[in-house]
């Protein structure tokens, strides 16, 4: 599903990245650990397609995001990658519901498909309720379960995470931990998680563990 074959990144004259090459299967739920500064994110990112590696390949599905760019490289982002990030990025002056809809919106999906498939995502996440609610009425881990069900609108393969607990509570947490593991049994989505959370990395079918720009072994 996911093919690294020797990334590299460079900030100016720090190398992020020294040469990573990782495989992840289809349907697989993986984290990335190590310390701060490892490379982590800049990894995610670069697997996000919202970073480009300086060299190296990364294929999602059998494609080379190195082969796309502009708006064909939106579009794919858009169709075959969700994303969920510690400070949920949801847009305050839309609620619940609007704020899932928008990845549908921009894909040109009819509006009615893609509002009743939020409101079927939402319900799932157990927010029914809560459709009208703007961010700032919204708890932290509502707000992070609405997050994630923007990253389903558009049935993507592949969901990244970004430090997806590191806002949370405890109790929050350990919800967010069951709902990653329920996703992939639900909607046979591969994820992969850098976290600083033992705990979620604990729930992950494999760890990888990162240190000074490499994938330790």
């Amino acid at each position: 599903m996911i093919k690294a074959e020797k990334i590299t990144k460079s900030f100016g004259s720090l190398q992020v990245l020294k040469g990573i090459d990782l495989e992840i299967a289809e349907g697989e739920v993986v984290s990335i650990v190590g310390p701060s500064g490892a490379g982590k994110t800049t990894l995610l990112q670069i697997l996000g397609t919202l970073s480009q590696q300086d060299g190296g390949v990364v294929s999602i599905n059998g494609i080379r995001t190195d082969t796309l760019a502009g708006n064909q490289l939106a579009r794919f982002r858009n169709r075959h990658i969700g994303f969920v990030f510690q400070f949920h990025q949801l847009l305050p002056e839309f609620n619940a519901l609007e704020n899932v809809s928008i990845p549908g919106y921009i894909a040109r999906t009819p509006r009615k498909e893609v509002e009743d498939r939020a409101r079927e995502l939402l319900d799932f996440l157990g927010l029914a309720d809560r459709l009208d609610h703007k961010p700032g009425e919204l708890s932290g881990g509502e707000q992070q379960r609405v997050a994630v069900a923007r990253a389903l609108i558009n049935d993507p393969r592949v969901i990244l995470a970004d430090e997806p607990s590191g806002n949370l509570d405890t109790e929050n947490k350990q919800e967010l931990h069951k709902l990653f593991i329920r996703l992939r049994e639900k909607f046979n989505k591969t994820l992969v998680i850098v976290t600083h959370d033992r705990d979620l990395a604990g729930v992950s079918d494999r760890i990888i563990t990162m240190k000074d720009g490499r994938v330790e072994q």
